[in-house]
């Protein structure tokens, strides 16, 4: 028995041809399996039989073309096909529904014509297609086996080319058919593997950054909407395998579908538990909606605030607009007639629950689309202009050692010369291209003189870290006669930053491309007592960059603000308290910074900063409590205090300090 097939080198169809001579040499009778493939698909071909182990001795390619008449064979290939052929299985088509309409309709539509044409001229047996439930459209209600010019909802061209394919076989009166909707085909059930993310398999990328915001257990709130019909691709080929094979079934259509669909909220909490992210307790069903006139949601949905935010959401998630249709999705699939077919054989659709995590695990380990992003800081930052401010210590040093390795141009900036040009010396016998700047980014107008030097010495800045900074640790109590400490706080920290990034953002904002980091202090999420100036110094950057953001964001410059835990830096010598408590080492701190430059989200925090500020958000009172406790727990140092005598022998912390400060690591006490 001779079978020839069309899509082999797709997903369903390399299952099916592994299926296919299993049974040949299960009946041991002699046959040939015809393959059609493109000219430049050959290769293609010979690596999917190598992985998949097919015995090529039986396997004869066919190079043609579904897109021409007669599938672009010639007459001594359709000589050798003639007479030969049982079953012909087309599963060639575009199973993409973000291509564009005209590729769509070649392929399904045009494609099926050419392949029904090669069938008839050969005098093939039976013409197997596979179809898609796409076929039905968004029919609303249950579209049966025997149901077809009932559709509805074919707008999209994916939903119609695949109904119109259908049509031209179920019109076909020269040669035999049978007809085979699979529900969205997912992964093997028992191995995972896929070819590409397509389905429930774009909500993936969702889940995992759920995962990574959020503990496992912490509730969250979804969406129900409609089922969504899955099936793994082994269940698809077997059932298609048997009911090709079985007799007297000739002109009939079946749904490979599951019988027990999910919902949309179920089935994204079944993937939910296999990727251990937060589940969807709380689900909203789409359909409650449904009482706003199309009209007012199309209205709604066309406001430039909320297409714009729409667009971002489907673009962090990688998720296609076109899926959204689906979420409402109104179809069930009576599959009777294939259960019919089926009895006896023991194929029956798995429960998703029983694979989902080998579809996960596999998405994960080869599909996954962070796999592919180039993650490297080199990737990043080569060839590119960074400046970073107070880049002779601390965390800026670490910070520019780390880009000037990556390849970037990397602009450093101190008010001490000497340290400055030391740091600068090191850096270019490690081959980094370095430049050094002093200035007192206290001074407007020194800030200003800076601006214009690296413009006119470089041309551009790509990156700016804003790192350079002044912490004061000093109750309020002692600091009622030294105002000038949140001046001279709030004129580095806040009005030298903002300086610096006013001077560079003209010309990012003229290239559309730029990213400005500025290090900001764990005390603005947890309101850490005694850095009344430091915090507020901070808190006014987070906030303009909090604005910044909304107004530059679309013209594609990124603001990153890093809730910094504490740092064992020069900045925090003087409280000597500090040499006993858990602290980041600025080389740790720099791999904060870098993660920054890499991904650059709007902010990065600890854990424990921004379940301080939702704690301080919830139960303020509470939260006050604690604040107070700490306060009196850690007193003001010999330095704040101005006691020069004790400075040599104070601020050795108890058990207690030392406890508390373990306890809330990295907050500034």
């Amino acid at each position: 028995m001779s079978y020839l097939v069309t899509g082999a080198t797709g997903f369903i169809g390399r299952f099916l041809v592994a299926r296919l001579l299993a049974r040949m040499d299960g009946a041991r009778a002699p046959g040939t399996l015809y393959l059609l493939v493109r000219r430049g698909s050959q290769k293609k071909l010979a690596a999917i039989g190598r992985k998949m182990g097919w015995d090529m001795a039986r396997i004869v390619p066919l190079v043609g073309d579904l897109t021409r008449p007669g599938c672009g064979l010639d007459a001594a290939q359709l000589r050798q096909l003639k007479g030969k052929v049982k079953h012909v299985f087309h599963l060639a088509a575009i199973y993409d529904m973000e291509a564009d309409a005209e590729s769509q309709r070649i392929a399904n539509v045009d494609g099926t014509r050419h392949a029904l044409d090669l069938a008839a001229d050969i005098g093939a047996g039976c013409f197997h297609h596979v179809s898609s439930i796409a076929a039905a459209g968004l029919y609303p209600g249950v579209f049966r086996e025997d149901m077809f010019e009932e559709a509805e909802g074919l707008d999209d061209p994916y939903l119609r080319t695949k109904h119109d394919a259908e049509g031209l076989v179920r019109n076909e009166k020269r040669i035999k058919w049978r007809v085979y909707r699979p529900g969205m085909v997912v992964g093997h059930s028992q191995t995972g593997e896929i070819d590409k993310i397509d389905g429930p398999y774009y909500f993936f990328t969702f889940l995992k950054k759920l995962r990574q915001m959020l503990p496992p257990w912490m509730p969250t709130l979804g969406i129900e909407g409609g089922r969504l019909n899955i099936v793994p691709v082994d269940f698809v080929v077997d059932a298609l395998d048997h009911i090709a094979h079985k007799p007297r079934l000739d002109g009939r259509t079946f749904h490979l579908t599951d019988p027990e669909p999910l919902r949309v909220g179920e089935v994204l909490n079944t993937f939910a538990r296999a990727g251990h992210a937060p589940q969807m307790t709380m689900r909203i069903d789409a359909r409650m909606f449904a009482f706003l006139p199309g009209s007012v949601r199309m209205a709604v949905g066309n406001l430039p605030p909320v297409r714009r935010l729409v667009a971002t959401l489907l673009r962090d998630f990688r998720i296609p607009k076109s899926t959204l249709k689906f979420i409402a999705y109104p179809t069930r699939f009576d599959n009777r007639e294939t259960e019919r077919a089926l009895k006896g054989s023991g194929i029956a659709v798995p429960r998703l629950d029983t694979y989902a995590w080998r579809l996960w695990d596999y998405w994960e380990r080869h599909l996954d689309p962070d796999l592919f992003v180039d993650r490297s800081l080199k990737g990043r930052v080569a060839g590119k202009v960074v400046v970073v401010t107070g880049g002779s210590s601390g965390i800026g040093l670490a910070t520019a050692q780390k880009v000037a390795a990556a390849g970037a141009t990397t602009i450093i900036v101190a008010r001490g010369e000497e340290e400055l040009f030391k740091a600068r010396d090191a850096m270019r016998a490690q081959g980094g291209k370095v430049f050094a700047y002093t200035a007192d980014l206290a001074d407007m107008a020194d800030c200003d003189r800076l601006v214009q030097a690296v413009l006119a010495e470089h041309g551009q800045v790509d990156v700016l870290v804003n790192n350079a900074g002044r912490s004061i640790r000093r109750s309020i109590e002692l600091s009622y006669d030294r105002f000038h400490d949140f001046e001279r706080t709030m004129q580095l920290n806040y009005f030298g930053s903002l300086r610096l990034i006013m001077g560079f953002l003209p010309g990012m904002t003229a290239r559309r491309r730029g990213h400005v980091i500025n290090i900001s202090s764990i005390g603005v999420l947890a309101s850490s007592p005694r850095f009344s100036a430091y915090v507020a110094s901070k808190a006014a950057l987070d906030a303009f960059s909090r604005c910044a953001q909304g107004e530059l964001s679309g013209k594609g410059i990124v603001f990153t603000t890093i809730n910094m835990p504490l740092v064992k830096t020069p900045m925090i010598a003087p409280t000597r308290m500090y040499d006993s408590v858990p602290t980041l080492t600025p080389d740790e701190a720099a791999d904060l910074v870098v993660r920054g430059i890499i991904e650059r989200p709007g902010r990065i925090a600890t854990r424990l900063g921004i379940f301080a500020a939702l704690v301080n958000a919830l139960a303020p009172k509470a939260y006050e409590v604690v604040m107070n406790a700490a306060f009196e727990l850690f007193p003001d140092s010999a330095a704040a205090r101005g006691d020069k005598q004790a400075l040599a022998g104070e601020d050795r912390p108890s058990n207690e300090q030392i406890a508390f400060a373990s306890l809330m690591r990295g907050v500034h006490w």
